[in-house]
């Protein structure tokens, strides 16, 4: 079954107290097409800048069952960058510097071969671009969105909009309790469900991710990485719901217990991230390591 992603694409500059790198590929569709490039096929649509790197490029077409013709190139124009540095403790970062480039510009358009796309992931950006996108789609089966709390303050309404078109909502505890006023992750899910969405996943970083369904409720426990293993934890809700989504998308169903099994695909995927700067980890791995990691998490997890 067809799975697109829209997002960023970027160029970051990562500093971590386990070291530092400057310029490497990055942006939530550069994840997330990474991660789900391992379980199905997955489309791409982006927009770069003349400054894009080739190199950057090679390695997002070194994932073989990842498809660039909706990767946008701009010549005149910069590509999207960020640079972070981490903290001690590698849960809070601070933002060194944001340059739009690309994404002050019109989104990218969606390639005519996309259209037919069933499975649809919206990365974080403007809800109306998000919306926009999503509309070019006529075909979807399902559709997920991320999101920030940027746009819960600045653009409410047309984030609310987006909610009562989409299927699924991706989104962290603190952002899910900001959008409803409500008290606790599993309350603010079900705040979000009385707002279109037929799920909504709740990330709560270290201590896993929790799933809000119409059809019930689920738990999902994080990875138990030792903390000497985490070197960049940069990309990891991307991955997350890279993997998800292609499991998903690869079973064509969006029921309770499929989202659970896609949200443990994620997690392992996203355990890998972390291992490493970038999407190095990920440019490394191979099935075997993927699936001896989820046997272990599904043994711990008890997850089927």
């Amino acid at each position: 079954m067809s799975l697109i992603v829209t997002g960023t694409i970027g160029i970051d500059t990562l500093h971590a107290p386990t070291g530092s790198a400057e310029g490497v590929l990055g942006g939530s569709c550069s994840y997330f097409a990474a991660a789900a490039s391992f379980l199905t096929p997955v489309r791409l649509v982006g927009a770069v800048g003349g400054d894009f790197p080739e190199t950057h490029a090679s390695l997002l077409g070194s994932f073989k069952d990842v498809c660039l013709q909706g990767l946008e190139r701009r010549p005149a124009s910069r590509t999207f960058a960020w640079g972070g540095r981490y903290l001690d403790d590698m849960n809070r970062r601070e933002t060194l510097f944001t340059e739009l480039g690309v994404l002050e510009e019109a989104p990218p358009k969606v390639p005519a071969a996309y259209s037919d796309s069933r499975f649809v992931f919206l990365g974080n950006t403007h809800p109306s671009v998000q919306l926009d996108l999503l509309r070019q789609f006529p075909k979807r089966a399902l559709a997920v969105c991320d999101t920030m709390d940027l746009w819960i303050n600045v653009a409410r309404p047309e984030l609310l909009a987006l909610f009562r078109e989409v299927d699924g909502v991706v989104l962290n505890d603190q952002e899910a309790m900001q959008l409803t006023e409500a008290r606790n992750a599993v309350s603010a899910g079900k705040a979000i469900l009385d707002l279109g969405p037929r799920f909504v996943v709740v990330k709560k970083g270290e201590h896993g991710a929790i799933l809000v369904h119409r059809e019930g409720v689920a738990t999902l426990p994080a990875y138990p990485a030792d903390a000497t293993q985490v070197v960049d934890p940069t990309g990891a809700g991307d991955t997350f719901a890279g993997g998800l989504m292609a499991h998903v998308a690869r079973t064509g169903n969006g029921d309770l217990a499929t989202v659970q099994q896609g949200m443990a695909w994620g997690t392992v995927m996203a355990s890998f991230t972390i291992e490493a700067f970038g999407l190095e980890r990920l440019r490394r791995l191979d099935a075997k390591q993927i699936n001896e990691r989820m046997q272990r998490f599904q043994h711990a997890a008890k997850v089927g």
